[in-house]
C-alpha cells in the first residue's frame, strides 16, 4: 500500500517535460523535430524573457543554465512517456531520431485547461513563430550569448583584500 504521506514531484518531472514537449511538437506539427531542437525549445519556452519575449513562465534563477545539462535526459524520459500513450511518434532518419505529434496530440491538449498548460500553449506558439526557421548553429550562439550574459550578471566582483 503506498505511503499516504508520499508525495508526487511534478516539477520537471517525465509528465511535465513530456507535456511541454507535446505542446511544442503540437504547435510545430507537421515539422518534426530532433531532440537537441526539443531541448532548446522547451528551455526557452519557459524562459523567453531571456530572449526578449513575453515574460518568462519559470523564474529567472541564477544557475539556470545548467538546466540544459539535466534537461535532455528529462526530456527523453518525457517523449517516451508521450510515445506510450500514442500522443508523439519517433521517426529513425539519416540524422538521427526526429519527433512528431500524432494526430491524437491537438484534441488532448484542448481538452486539458489550467492556466499554465494556456501559458505554455501560448509560449510554445511565440518560440516556434519566432525560432522555426532559425538554423541550429544561430539558436546555439543566441543561447551562448544568453548564457554569456547569466555568467557575467552573477559572478561575485573580486574586492581587494576579501580573501
Amino acid at each position: 500500500m503506498p505511503d499516504a504521506t508520499a508525495t508526487v514531484q511534478t516539477f520537471n518531472s517525465p509528465i511535465e517535460t513530456g507535456m511541454r514537449a507535446l505542446i511544442l511538437l503540437a504547435e510545430s506539427y507537421p515539422t518534426q523535430l530532433d531532440l537537441q531542437r526539443l531541448l532548446e525549445y522547451d528551455y526557452i519556452m519557459v524562459h523567453t524573457g531571456d530572449v526578449d519575449g513575453p515574460p518568462s513562465i519559470h523564474p529567472a534563477l541564477p544557475l539556470r543554465s545548467g538546466e540544459l545539462l539535466v534537461r535532455r535526459q528529462l526530456i527523453e524520459r518525457g517523449l517516451m512517456l508521450m510515445i506510450s500513450r500514442g500522443l508523439v511518434s519517433r521517426h529513425a532518419t539519416p540524422n538521427g531520431f526526429m519527433y512528431q505529434a500524432e494526430d491524437d496530440a491537438g484534441p488532448f491538449l484542448d481538452a486539458l485547461t489550467t492556466e499554465y498548460l494556456d501559458d505554455l500553449k501560448d509560449r510554445a506558439k511565440w518560440v516556434v513563430d519566432r525560432f522555426h526557421e532559425m538554423r541550429d548553429q544561430e539558436i546555439r550562439f543566441m543561447l551562448t550569448r544568453v548564457y554569456d550574459q547569466w555568467s557575467r550578471e552573477f559572478q561575485i566582483p573580486e574586492q581587494p583584500g576579501l580573501f
